[in-house]
């Protein structure tokens, strides 16, 4: 990707079909995934994994390939739909704590209560004293969890303007990718700068030493898997972890700082 974002055809193609070095590299990473399953299973951990990031930025497709080759009765992939009547009557997050990992598990949210931050924001699904509740106790709620045990790992997905509209126009094509489309997908690119706005502010007041959010550049859809699958790895303990394949590449996975949003390193 240059630096204005743009990207050339060639290189669209090029990471849509990934190729022998990836899988390989892949192959590799999911054994240790396996090796940490294991070890998660042993010592009764608690472990969850939040992916955030506008329409189209690859949560689907990490998670697939985080748990691909994983026991499925200790892995589980959370994907909320829209709140019903009677999840607004109660407290935000209600919903959201019934689906905490219990011991022994490693729970995905593809998505997760920072709705709240993103699009209910922009799209005016919540109030403003809602969403500045949220973002005044987020924070405390996710330290209690901490407290009780729970293993939270915050990733953001970012992904360029230019490659979400390719993205989206391709699902409309697709008929593999049908059911992604939503009636929000027409409004993500033309509400990018308020996006842009509502992510820089979550991320500004919900990064904390304790739950400390991860940023990842997603344009290569094939190299965003691998770094995070690194990057993820990295961060946690196991018996006998490669630790030459948990060091991610700086440049596609990093912490958050300030500094990300005035130096063009998150998406404008």
């Amino acid at each position: 990707m240059s630096k204005n974002g743009e990207h050339s055809s060639d290189h669209h193609v090029e990471h849509e079909s990934p190729g022998k070095e990836y899988n390989e590299a892949l192959h590799l990473l999911q054994i240790e995934l396996v090796k940490l399953q294991r070890e998660i299973i042993a010592s009764n951990d608690q472990i969850l994994v939040i992916f955030e990031g506008r329409d189209s930025a690859g949560k689907d497709g990490i998670i697939k390939t985080i748990s691909q080759h994983l026991s499925p009765r200790e892995i589980r992939i959370v994907a909320l739909g829209k709140p019903s009547e009677r999840d607004r009557a109660e407290w935000y997050f209600q919903r959201y704590v019934t689906e905490l990992p219990a011991a022994q598990e490693m729970v995905l949210f593809n998505r997760s209560w920072y709705n709240r931050a993103g699009v209910e924001k922009v799209m005016g699904f919540c109030t403003n004293k809602e969403h500045e509740q949220f973002m005044n106790t987020v924070t405390d709620f996710e330290q209690l969890l901490v407290n009780s045990g729970i293993k939270i790992i915050k990733y953001y997905l970012d992904i360029s303007k230019h490659e979400q509209k390719e993205r989206l126009e391709a699902r409309v094509t697709d008929p593999l990718k049908q059911w992604k489309i939503s009636p929000i997908d027409q409004e993500a690119t033309k509400l990018w700068k308020e996006y842009s706005l509502a992510r820089n502010e979550m991320l500004l007041r919900t990064h904390t030493t304790t739950t400390p959010w991860i940023v990842v550049h997603t344009d290569d859809k094939h190299t965003a898997r691998i770094n995070i699958l690194r990057d993820l790895l990295g961060r946690l303990t196991y018996k006998g972890k490669d630790k030459k394949l948990t060091l991610p590449d700086p440049e596609v996975v990093f912490a958050f700082d300030p500094v990300c949003i005035e130096n063009g390193r998150l998406a404008p």
